[in-house]
């Protein structure tokens, strides 16, 4: 009991609840307005006599007949017997749910060096719990245990703390419809509150609203842990191609070691691929630490991302996160569109000609309606030109445009650009050149739209205009992939200061808002820096844009060591970012990647045509394949408020990777297939963001008229559930004329009369 209720108890009898649940009536043998008749004479006596005796002034006069009249009502109040009337439930003709908490987190001894959940088996399975004998008293007990799903316990010393999820919604909806047939007092819910489903528990504290059924909740644990280090989130691709390089945030959490240096190890099937030392944000505060790491291996691989714990950590199991990333082994084909002969194709394609996974197609104006086609796979590829369909456009997952004019394409071949990258998805990369980008004349096309950089007008570059650029990375170009030219992310930042400048013939300073500058140059032609490599994303795709015309430089220049590897590591990787993520007609996703076992999980897909506008109505069936080699057939709905959309739940039966296989047809015509990857297994969740959430459990109780508790409080819930209007109730009469404030305040009032008057000499 709280200070303030101690007190409150001793001067009015009963404590605050009691006083909130009860209502005020009179006992008195006769109607309350006799007394209140009684108290209008006894004014008029008072103010009689005192005008008959000898008082000095009339303010004499009016203290005394407020001191003599206040003891009066004080009187007058207790011979009217002022009561609370109570309703208290039936001993024994009512059941009350003890419902209790038995996942994982209740194993976390975070008190006392105690299990949460030993406080549970002591106060409800031991023979001397006096918790249990106060509510066996009063109720019919009846016990259930819940974690991801809830069942009847009949012996709560049962209790062992392994379930995989605390959903406390469900738990609570199937107490109270377990016992609705019965008269029900309350419920009783013993957790930590670390609930991590998605369950909605307001509509379940309505319905419990609306049946009149309380909830009392007993918080359990600490509601912060002195020392811990918590992987809150790790974000990553879904997909990566082989040899990629990644940079992955970690959402970090920690208390206790603020400011600190930690390793994180990056596992792929136990072994360590990646060590990296971090620094941890500000004590208390989350903060995101980047990794970097390359994927070598092909298929689906399952990354860890692991803090090694440190001293005094209270729990562990939350130092480390796995994210699942499809790591693929596919050729993606790029277009390179170039106006002019210049060395920028020639060396750009031999960057990256011994990349298995990047195939880049060139199409080189050589005159006026004359192309040179290389690395075409058919005779019959790009023979008319720049593709002039969305189907051929659409076939490549990535666009570059050299130094070629707007005016070389149609209007049409412009927004089929634009729609590339909005509709189908794919990267856009635009280079600099004496035809390209503002001096280019795209200025107020359909292109300019996706550009991640604003056009200056067509008269603001002088024609004459060149300057050498010393490029150097800005903040986000640090860690961003596509910009390391080595692991070390400090070396890399510095490696960039030493290469050769470049040249541009494009004014490009502004980047529009939403935009990622990674690169810039600076240069004594100019004042600011002018943007070398900025990004965006766009629709469903990102467009690039590289206003400078000779990289090759960092290739070819007498500075550079013959076995340098710049040049080629900057476009592979510049090149392989351009392609990720970039979607197929039929795009496969799974609601989540990692599930517990049994655990329902949704596959959706995203069907569209070879020209990627959405199809309706199409046959959509998953093929899922158990780790065993168990398959079974779904088929996914089409979702009619969303064009395109089709999707299926699911349970994984067994644990392991499942693969899931769609494919979609329409009227006979097969419109392409994907595939995506689930993992079943028993995840660590319970011990992440494990500790005791009191607001939470006080939602649950005033939003239900019931209270909350603590292990230190939770004596007094006997008495509080038996004041309850649930259940089998009758009508409790408290006396109220013998609190302790009552005859303390009548005291005060005759000693204040007494004291007045002897000061002034009344008596």
């Amino acid at each position: 009991m709280t200070t303030f209720e101690s007190l409150f108890a001793f001067l009015f009898k009963y404590r605050p609840l009691v006083f909130q649940r009860g209502e005020l009536a009179f006992g008195a043998p006769g109607p309350v307005t006799v007394f209140a008749l009684l108290g209008v004479v006894a004014l008029g006596l008072v103010i009689f006599a005192y005008s008959r005796a000898r008082t000095r002034t009339r303010r004499d006069l009016a203290v005394l007949t407020v001191l003599r009249v206040s003891a009066l009502a004080i009187l007058l109040f207790c011979l009217a017997r002022p009561m609370l009337l109570l309703p208290t439930v039936v001993p024994q003709r009512n059941f009350l749910g003890i419902v209790i908490d038995d996942s994982r987190s209740m194993s976390i001894a975070d008190r006392d060096d105690t299990p949460r959940a030993d406080f549970a088996r002591r106060q409800f399975a031991g023979p001397d719990s006096a918790l249990r004998a106060a509510l066996a008293e009063r109720f019919m007990l009846r016990f259930f245990r819940f974690a991801n799903t809830t069942e009847r316990l009949d012996d709560p010393g049962a209790l062992i703390g392994s379930g995989g999820a605390t959903d406390i919604a469900q738990a609570l909806d199937a107490a109270r419809r377990e016992l609705a047939a019965v008269p029900l007092a309350g419920l009783v819910l013993l957790t930590d509150g670390a609930d991590n489903t998605e369950s909605s528990l307001t509509e379940t504290l309505l319905a419990l609203r609306a049946a009149g059924v309380p909830v009392y909740t007993v918080g359990l644990g600490r509601e912060r842990f002195d020392r811990d280090i918590q992987v809150s989130r790790v974000e990553t691709p879904r997909s990566v191609l082989k040899g990629s390089a990644l940079v992955v945030d970690l959402i970090v959490e920690q208390t206790g070691f603020g400011r600190e240096n930690v390793r994180v190890d990056v596992e792929d099937d136990g072994r360590i691929i990646a060590s990296q030392e971090i620094r941890l944000p500000e004590d208390g505060e989350s903060g995101t630490v980047r990794v970097r790491f390359t994927a070598e291996e092909t298929g689906p691989r399952l990354f860890r991302f692991v803090i090694a714990p440190q001293p005094g950590e209270l729990v562990t199991q939350n130092n480390a996160r796995e994210a699942l990333v499809v790591v693929e082994d596919t050729r993606q084909k790029i277009l390179y569109l170039e106006g002019e002969p210049r060395y920028e194709l020639k060396f750009l394609r031999r960057a990256v000609e011994d990349d298995e996974n990047v195939h880049v197609v060139a199409l080189q104006r050589t005159a006026e309606n004359k192309f040179l086609r290389l690395g075409v796979d058919d005779p019959e590829e790009l023979a008319a030109g720049f593709p002039r369909t969305r189907r051929e456009l659409f076939a490549y997952r990535g666009l570059i445009l050299g130094s070629v004019e707007a005016s070389f394409f149609t209007h049409d071949q412009l927004t089929m650009i634009e729609e590339f990258v909005g509709q189908r998805g794919g990267g856009l990369l635009a280079l600099g050149g004496r035809s390209a980008l503002e001096r280019g004349g795209y200025q107020g096309t359909a292109v300019a739209d996706v550009l991640p950089v604003v056009l200056s007008p067509v008269d603001a570059t002088p024609e004459s205009f060149v300057a050498e650029l010393d490029v150097e990375t800005t903040r986000a170009g640090r860690t961003h992939p596509s910009v390391q030219l080595v692991p070390d992310l400090e070396e890399s930042a510095r490696r960039w200061t030493e290469l050769p400048a470049v040249t541009a013939v494009n004014w490009i300073v502004e980047a529009k808002p939403g935009a990622s500058i990674l690169l810039t140059g600076d240069a004594d032609a100019v004042d600011e820096p002018l943007i070398v490599l900025a990004y965006q994303r766009y629709g469903r795709g990102k467009a690039l844009a590289l206003p400078v015309q000779d990289t090759w430089i960092w290739q070819m220049h007498a500075d550079m060591p013959l076995d340098d590897l710049t040049h080629e590591t900057f476009w592979r990787q510049l090149l392989r970012w351009l392609v990720s993520y970039v979607p197929d007609p039929v795009s496969v996703t799974m609601s989540r990647d990692r599930v517990g076992p049994s655990q329902p999980v949704t596959v959706t897909a995203e069907v569209r045509d070879d020209t990627y506008l959405n199809v309706n109505a199409a046959e959509v069936v998953a093929r899922v394949i158990a780790p065993s080699g168990a398959e079974r057939e779904l088929r996914l709905d089409w979702a009619v408020d969303s064009d395109g959309l089709y999707s299926a739940n699911f349970a994984p039966v067994e644990n392991g990777l499942h693969r899931v296989e769609v494919t979609a047809a329409k009227g006979g015509d097969y419109l392409g297939e994907g595939q995506t990857y689930v993992e079943s297994a028993e995840l660590p969740t319970e011990y992440f963001d494990a500790e005791m959430r009191a607001p939470l459990l006080r939602e649950i109780a005033e939003g239900t008229g019931g209270r909350f508790y603590t292990p230190e409080t939770v004596s007094r819930l006997p008495e509080d559930v038996s004041f309850t209007d649930s259940g089998t109730t009758i009508i409790e009469e408290r006396d109220l004329w013998d609190m302790p404030i009552i005859f303390i305040a009548l005291l005060a009032l005759v000693g204040a009369e007494w004291g007045y008057r002897r000061r002034r000499g009344l008596v």
